[in-house]
């Protein structure tokens, strides 16, 4: 009996895996490589904290999203959209195509510099390559949602190799404990701090975790405890991945560059950098984690653009349409000629401002026993998600206030 109970419960647990790890590529996004490794060359170990904390935050939020999915059986743009009034909808929504598109600023970037440092691919039309790419990985979403969550692993777990990589090439570390330790030196690093978070926690994924769960919607009591026991796995395991991740960027710009006085202001700087101090090998690893890394969060993003409009509009317009909108600011920063690197790292503070939009809505939501049942969160849990995101918002306005009085 045994025997057959427990192959039993592990296929039913996989069935509830992979949507993390489709979310996990948003929090290794090319935002990530601008804001991690510039906060890691340029104050060596100091904001570590900033991303383990961050990445610890990640999770919490995303079983939140993965929770409302499971139990609701609604995504949470769809229940914005049904408990909410018009005017608070249509407000959530238009702040998260802003998200979409800055996201997506990210990525295309990112993805063209790639193709750049590779190819000699000039930006624009490198830019325009990773449309298309995308594009063909985004196909596969609505119909073989396994394919295109087994090309996501694919190209995550490229990015993975590339910093471990570049990690055991550095040799033994010293003084990175000490980045532990929570603290800034100026408002330079409040800056990045601020960018770092935005680029772990992405406000677009905490819509889409919800709307890739709610397949797993089941009422049984039972089924429900094994579902959300799998999604926390997966969770952990995934976004435990993209924390490595984030965690090697910036040690190895601390590592190679905080101390060597070598250029480190682009993403182009840093490529030859690696090359110089670490060998052709880590240069190529870079690139091509970076290139990894826009493709496949370049086709996340317009698929949560998609699960965004759906939910707070009930419109859809074809994936070639949306693509085509969310891209044209990239193309337009490209082709301006404005510094890659210093976008990418705008971008993530941009996002980092969409955070509270879709946490506290989220948090509202899982408090109420009318939408989440006997699967409503304790108070503890919604005193935990209401200090996230007047953490996050406090340093958000910190930042603002900063910036304007200069």
């Amino acid at each position: 009996m045994v025997g057959i109970t427990m192959p039993a419960r592990v296929r039913s647990a996989a069935l509830v895996m992979g949507p993390a790890f489709v979310v996990a590529v948003a929090y290794v996004d090319p935002g990530n490589f601008a804001t991690n490794m510039a906060g890691g060359a340029t104050h060596g170990f100091l904001l570590l904290w900033v991303i383990v904390s961050a990445s610890v935050l990640a999770m919490f939020i995303q079983y939140q999203s993965a929770k409302l999915g499971i139990v609701t059986g609604r995504n949470l743009p769809e229940l914005c959209r049904e408990h909410y009034p018009r005017p608070v909808t249509k407000l959530l929504w238009v702040q998260a195509e802003l998200v979409a598109m800055a996201t997506d600023l990210a990525e295309f970037v990112g993805a063209a510099v790639a193709l750049n440092l590779l190819f000699g691919v000039p930006l624009l039309p490198a830019a325009l390559i990773t449309a298309v790419v995308s594009f063909g990985i985004l196909a596969l979403a609505p119909l073989r949602r396994r394919r295109f969550e087994s090309v996501i692993i694919g190209l995550l777990a490229i990015v993975l190799g590339g910093f471990l990589y570049q990690t055991l090439h550095l040799g033994p570390l010293t003084g990175a404990a000490a980045g532990l330790v929570p603290g800034f030196a100026g408002v330079d690093s409040v800056l990045l701090a601020t960018g770092m978070l935005g680029a772990t926690v992405m406000p677009h994924v905490i819509y889409l975790h919800s709307a890739l769960t709610q397949r797993h919607h089941t009422t049984s009591p039972d089924a429900q405890r094994g579902a959300l026991r799998a999604s926390r796995t997966d969770i952990v395991a995934a976004l435990g991945i993209a924390g490595m991740v984030n965690v090697s960027m910036l040690v190895v710009a601390a590592g190679a560059f905080h101390q060597a006085g070598a250029p480190r202001e682009s993403l182009e700087d840093m490529h030859s950098g690696l090359g110089q101090l670490l060998g052709p090998g880590a240069a190529l690893a870079f690139a091509l984690a970076l290139l990894a890394s826009g493709l496949a969060a370049s086709s996340v993003g317009t698929y949560s653009g998609q699960v965004i409009m759906e939910g707070f509009l009930r419109r859809r317009i074809p994936l070639w349409l949306r693509r085509a909108v969310t891209m044209t600011p990239a193309l337009a920063v490209l082709a301006s000629g404005v510094d890659p690197t210093k976008a990418l790292v705008l971008s993530q503070v941009v996002l980092s401002f969409g955070i509270p939009f879709a946490l506290v809505p989220l948090v509202l939501l899982a408090r109420r026993a009318d939408v989440m049942g006997a699967a409503v969160n304790r108070r503890g849990v919604t005193a935990a998600g209401a200090v996230a995101a007047l953490v996050i918002s406090a340093l958000n306005l910190f930042l603002l206030v900063r910036t304007v009085t200069g």
